[in-house]
């Protein structure tokens, strides 16, 4: 299959951003995708720097305008999409959402963000509930996708349970960045290891994983810190950990092939599911094994 990765820049000019993001996604088409995802919360900017009630006016139901929007493209084009919503379930209930659009323009499923942060200009537990759908592979026309979002994917126990429930690609929209006081060093400590934990989840599984991040300066509108610069280098890793696809940097897109038969060799080679220790996992439904 050929998977489109979109990396772009937002404004606050939601408008703007959504007629950029279908550009991109007809182009993809054009070079032969089949699947195109989208990064996390991609309809505008990161609004999680601060804690604002307003920003709740951002939220839509699912179904809603979103899904009815590129529900109408993905059926035009004959392409499965992955997108990132902020949804309103009920008033004052709200999840970080991903939804998996199919070809026939209909909601092929949805998956509610599990491990929500709350760190310095990263105040998403304000905004978000933590998702109460499970680890659910979404099935499609172009095979069983393992969606997850952004802070999901330093969790190998996520991983694990779409794999396990048949997932064959793990899917990371993303919105993951430099926070301005961090020296050079550490910028680069934190993005390494964001790639590093991901493509273990690859091998650990022996499944392709895509993972999507914006890009571009973005300003904390209360001036508590010096807002976020967003890494961008989206990526693709093969079933052994191989880079596939590495976006660097700057706004891009990318049409990525990905051969979902290496994943059945490579676990032929790597058989971890064969030695997994079910007996004496019982520990990791703890919170922490105190002595």
């Amino acid at each position: 299959m050929k998977v489109g990765l979109i990396q772009q820049a937002n404004t606050a000019d939601q408008q703007n951003n959504t007629e950029r993001l279908i550009a991109a996604i007809r182009e993809a088409k054009a070079r032969g995708a089949d699947l195109v995802v989208l990064q996390e919360l991609h309809n505008g900017l990161y609004f999680c720097q601060t804690e604002d009630v307003e920003l709740f006016d951002q939220a839509e139901t699912i179904p809603g305008p979103s899904t009815e929007l590129y529900g109408a493209l993905a059926r035009e084009l004959d392409l499965v999409l992955v997108l990132s919503l902020f949804e309103r379930r009920a008033a004052g209930l709200y999840h970080n959402t991903a939804v998996v659009i199919e070809r026939d323009g209909r909601i092929a499923g949805k998956y509610r963000k599990m491990h929500i942060p709350d760190d310095p200009a990263y105040y998403e537990k304000f905004y978000f509930t933590p998702g109460d759908l499970g680890f659910e592979p979404i099935d499609t026309s172009v095979g069983r996708l393992g969606v997850l979002v952004c802070w999901d994917q330093w969790y190998p126990e996520a991983a694990r349970l779409m794999a396990m429930r048949g997932a064959q690609l793990l899917i990371y929209p993303t919105a993951i960045g430099y926070e301005s006081s961090d020296t050079a060093e550490e910028q680069s400590r934190q993005r390494e290891a964001w790639r590093l934990v991901q493509r273990g989840h690859a091998v650990a599984n022996g499944l392709p994983v895509i993972t999507v991040n914006r890009v571009g300066y973005e300003a904390d509108p209360s001036g508590s810190t010096g807002g976020i610069t967003f890494w961008g280098s989206s990526f693709v890793a093969g079933p052994q950990g191989e880079l596939l696809a590495d976006l660097g940097q700057e706004a891009t897109l990318e049409v990525v092939e990905i051969d979902l038969a290496r994943c059945e060799e490579v676990r032929r080679w790597w058989p971890f599911f064969r030695d997994r220790r079910i007996d004496a996992f019982d520990g990791l439904s703890r919170r922490f094994l105190d002595r």
